[in-house]
């Protein structure tokens, strides 16, 4: 990674993070890619398994929350015929917390139309380039990454093969091990495993996710693989982007929600209210694009070789 000297006190960090915000917004005017502001605040929230969402007690008893993602609203917009938009602001998360967590930090997100797959995948590269130098990047799929770095293939292991790993690992965890869902071993083994591995010397994209993970990911088959066109980027074993073809059909997102509810609720999460505006947007046809999401204080942090958010944001959730 190219050095940045110069950066060794919060003054010289908090402006070169104001010249970072500006450089982010020039690469998409650069580009034809309008900016986009949508509500922080709303009626529902996006739907992830393990993600969970602040909420806000509005008048007459009424539940807000606060977006963990743009990605519902910013699709609408494509919908309405807007053409390719970012968005750089505050999103946040319940209970994240620690050197690479903030329950409050800034994303850029942007939505494409028309173009590839993989020419989009290059793009994102392209912006985490702006930020942390000319780095040389590599594809690996999600089965060759558990393979390489954990000694497994999804596709052929059964639970109790994945439990063996975890237990060779000396992964806890908590409550009967039984009870565990194939698909959270599998989470596990990524994180605790696999992703420390992940963009030691350059860019790594994993890519060819299973499609069980394919959240609002398009799906296809490769090979005997039933993979989701979903892609993240990671650089010293820190995740930096998670990108998507994404998905139009309103049917079978609804079906994703209720069964990422579903989960939520056997887990002893809180299911979390379907946005109805946003699946009736889509009935009237959202184009063929492609997503992505970018932290950008993960970024920063990375360009100033920091180890800890602190060191980086102008205030974290300890500020007062």
């Amino acid at each position: 990674m190219n050095t940045f000297p110069g950066f060794n006190n919060r003054l010289a960090i908090l402006k070169d993070r104001s010249v970072c915000l500006a450089k982010a917004r020039s690469f998409f005017t650069e580009r034809g890619v309008l900016e986009v502001d949508t509500p922080i605040l709303s009626h529902t929230a996006p739907i992830d398994v393990h993600i969970d969402i602040l909420r806000v007690l509005l008048p007459h008893d009424q539940l807000g929350y606060l977006h963990s993602s743009p990605e519902y609203a910013m699709k609408r917009l494509l919908i309405e015929g807007l053409g390719d938009i970012y968005q750089l602001g505050h999103v946040f998360r319940e209970g994240e917390f620690g050197a690479l967590h903030n329950p409050e930090f800034t994303m850029a997100e942007w939505y494409r139309i028309g173009v590839a797959y993989n020419t989009f995948i290059e793009e994102t590269l392209e912006f985490v380039r702006c930020f942390l130098g000319k780095l040389p990047s590599e594809a690996l799929s999600y089965r060759e990454a558990l393979l390489r770095y954990a000694d497994i293939d999804y596709l052929l292991a059964s639970k109790d093969d994945l439990l063996a790993r975890i237990k060779h690992y000396h992964i806890d965890l908590h409550g009967d091990p039984r009870s565990w869902k194939r698909g959270a071993l599998l989470d596990l083994l990524l994180s605790f495993v696999v992703e420390p591995h992940l963009g030691q010397e350059k860019l790594t994209i994993l890519c060819d996710y299973p499609a069980s993970a394919a959240a609002l990911a398009c799906t296809r088959y490769k090979g005997d693989e039933h993979v989701a066109e979903r892609f993240e980027v990671y650089y010293q074993g820190i995740e930096l982007a998670n990108g998507y073809h994404e998905l139009a059909d309103p049917a079978e997102l609804r079906r994703r929600f209720e069964e990422a509810n579903t989960i939520r609720q056997s887990s002893g999460k809180v299911p979390l209210p379907i946005d109805e505006h946003f699946l009736s947007a889509l009935e009237r046809g959202l184009p063929d694009s492609c997503g992505v999401a970018v932290g950008f204080d993960r970024l920063m942090l990375l360009r100033h070789r920091a180890k800890n958010l602190h060191e980086i944001l102008p205030f974290t959730w300890d500020f007062v």
